[in-house]
């Protein structure tokens, strides 16, 4: 059963890509996941579509600091789901993770954000602690965050809804290992808040897919930079 939950955000993602850009992507676009609005202008002219973006959040990070969906404005960024006491997939994920980041360590069009989905454990010297054992030093270029830094009592509840809202699939599950059942997606997410791609961690198929569409998206976010044509 739970294999199946774990299958659907990618499923869903597919079928709202398929509605939200009706169009293929082609080698310089990546398509747009989620549901779209139409809003038909005043004038007559061609109608605005509005795509949907990453909700709200904040979240505060292994240094401390308070990160929201401003602190990713302007670039791009790799999200994951992942607990520290993970027995199961996440170091897998992380592993996967940290090969793209040592390709673009250095690279400021893009950045990483990984958040606990055990945020009653996963305190912010438990999340300094697994940046470090991982080699991370910088939280500016690879954030561990939670929705509980400050014990609220619906912090996971919070977490679970970004989730979803990232199309991955996590809850709380005595029967799984550390207690928590979650899928290994990488969403990938553009300079405006747009979930951009989906790729499972745990199939190396994907984990190159991922390398190979990432240029796609950060020439795309050049485009957008000022003075550059095509803006």
């Amino acid at each position: 059963m739970f294999q199946r939950l774990l299958l659907l955000p990618i499923l869903v993602a597919t079928l709202f890509t398929a509605c939200s850009d009706p169009k293929a992507p082609t080698a310089a676009q990546l398509p747009i996941m989620g549901e779209r609005d139409v809003h038909p202008r005043a004038d007559g002219g061609p109608a605005d579509t509005v795509f949907a973006t990453v909700p709200a959040f904040r979240l505060t990070n292994q240094a401390g600091q308070v990160i929201t969906n401003k602190t990713f404005a302007g670039r791009a960024y790799l999200a994951d789901f992942f607990f520290a006491t993970c027995p199961g997939i996440c170091p897998k994920m992380q592993g996967e993770l940290l090969k793209v980041y040592a390709k673009y360590a250095k690279d400021p069009r893009i950045v990483f954000l990984s958040h606990t989905i055990d945020p009653a454990h996963d305190s912010i010297p438990v999340l300094k602690d697994y940046a470090q054992r991982l080699g991370i030093a910088d939280a500016n270029r690879w954030h561990f965050a939670t929705t509980g830094a400050h014990g609220e009592p619906t912090a996971k509840d919070t977490v679970f809804q970004l989730a979803r809202a990232y199309f991955t699939a996590a809850l709380p599950d005595k029967q799984a290992p550390g207690g928590f059942a979650h899928n290994g997606t990488f969403a990938l997410v553009d300079d405006r808040g747009h979930i951009r791609g989906l790729y499972d961690s745990l199939n190396p198929k994907e984990v190159d897919r991922l390398f190979a569409e990432l240029p796609i998206l950060l020439a795309e976010i050049d485009t957008r930079k000022p003075g550059v044509a095509g803006r």
